[in-house]
């Protein structure tokens, strides 16, 4: 992590819901921070100091899951806010970790002066409650397709979302991400792509991914139980 060049006080979570008599103090103390691809932003149990707001990038957003695997819970681009679970009244320790998956660039505030922040802003406010109650359905929705979603369904769903956030067909993914992401196993993962391959539902291309058959692989996250 190194510093990055200023802020333009307009693109990040914080400046575009403060009020423009707040921005000078948002100038005063937030930090523009640079993280190199891979390099992890705040680790899951670690004492939370500041939020951290999307600039430029993409970030994985992950939990341990077991003794020894992770479990992406989301994926953060522009615009996103990263930290913000350490908010509660409870003990602050980061329950999530969150990494880089390129060459990212962060603003970051302490946590006292984004509390006063919200104090200020009342449309900030409103928006992170907007953003978890997002959050939390999204959250929800993944639970659910756990529990009633074969692997296969799973992983449509996961590419599917993938080039959503890319907005568009064409991503690239490391097949240990897209397992964590989808829930599943390295190898049950690499299994299914190969279907997938053989359906003419993807093409792969090393670590890149296109879309072929994106109303097919709808299908088969529509086809599941429990989803209606």
């Amino acid at each position: 992590m190194k510093k990055a060049g200023a802020c333009d006080l307009k693109t990040c979570f914080l400046c575009q819901f403060s009020i423009p008599e707040w921005i000078a103090a948002v100038s005063d103390h937030k930090q523009h921070l640079f993280y190199k691809k891979n390099e992890v932003i705040f680790q899951e149990g670690n004492p939370v100091e500041g939020i951290f707001f999307l600039y430029e990038g993409k970030v994985k957003v992950h939990k341990q899951w077991g003794s020894d695997k992770d479990l992406i819970v989301r994926f953060a681009q522009k615009g996103d806010i990263l930290g913000h679970r350490g908010l509660g009244s409870g003990e602050r320790l980061y329950t999530v970790s969150a990494t880089a998956l390129e060459d990212t660039t962060v603003c970051y505030t302490d946590m006292a002066f984004f509390e006063a922040s919200l104090k200020v802003n009342p449309t900030l406010t409103l928006k992170l409650m907007q953003f978890y109650a997002d959050e939390l359905q999204e959250a929800e929705r993944k639970m659910r397709n756990l529990v009633h979603m074969d692997v296969k369904s799973r992983l449509a769903d996961a590419l599917l979302e993938i080039s959503r956030l890319h907005n568009d067909t064409l991503f690239t993914i490391s097949r240990q991400d897209l397992a964590s992401f989808a829930g599943t196993t390295y190898e049950t993962i690499y299994r299914n792509l190969q279907e997938f391959i053989q359906e003419k539902l993807i093409a792969v291309d090393g670590k890149s991914i296109r879309i072929l058959n994106e109303k097919k692989l709808r299908k088969y996250v529509l086809s599941c139980p429990g989803l209606d």
